[in-house]
């Protein structure tokens, strides 16, 4: 069964370039996108995904307001943050498993969502990410 993910970016770009980093992997399978907080938290509970990659910066919910909902009604997803802005600190606190900066998601997201799934790597192939 492949691993479900969901990205959350309020840019659409952000959202297509993830879709492709993350399409490197052969078991994996982007499952929905949402443009909002509030649009994550309801395809959250829509689509089950394992893992969810939330932007913290979106417009009618932000991420960590996102982070809580989600936490609450999919506790078994995977959250990893998502941004340009360095909340490494703050993740844990808001139910997130892990962060990413935005900056250096070619070599780490993948590796991330790896780690917090504990699924290793298998076949992937290196895609210029988001910029």
């Amino acid at each position: 069964m492949p691993l479900r993910l969901l990205v959350a970016d309020d840019h659409e770009s952000v959202r297509k370039s993830v879709r492709t980093l993350l399409s490197t992997k052969k078991s994996w399978q982007v499952c929905g996108e949402a443009a909002n907080g509030r649009e994550a938290v309801e395809k959250a509970q829509q689509l089950h995904p394992d893992v969810i990659i939330l932007d913290l910066n979106m417009p009618v919910m932000n991420g960590f307001e996102a982070a809580l909902e989600i936490r609450r009604i999919a506790p078994s997803s995977k959250i990893v943050f998502f941004s340009v802005h360095d909340f490494a600190g703050k993740a844990e606190r808001f139910g997130a498993d892990a962060f990413v900066d935005k900056l250096s998601a070619t070599q780490e997201l993948v590796t991330t969502i790896e780690r917090v799934t504990g699924r290793p790597r298998k076949g992937s192939t290196a895609v210029a990410g988001p910029s």
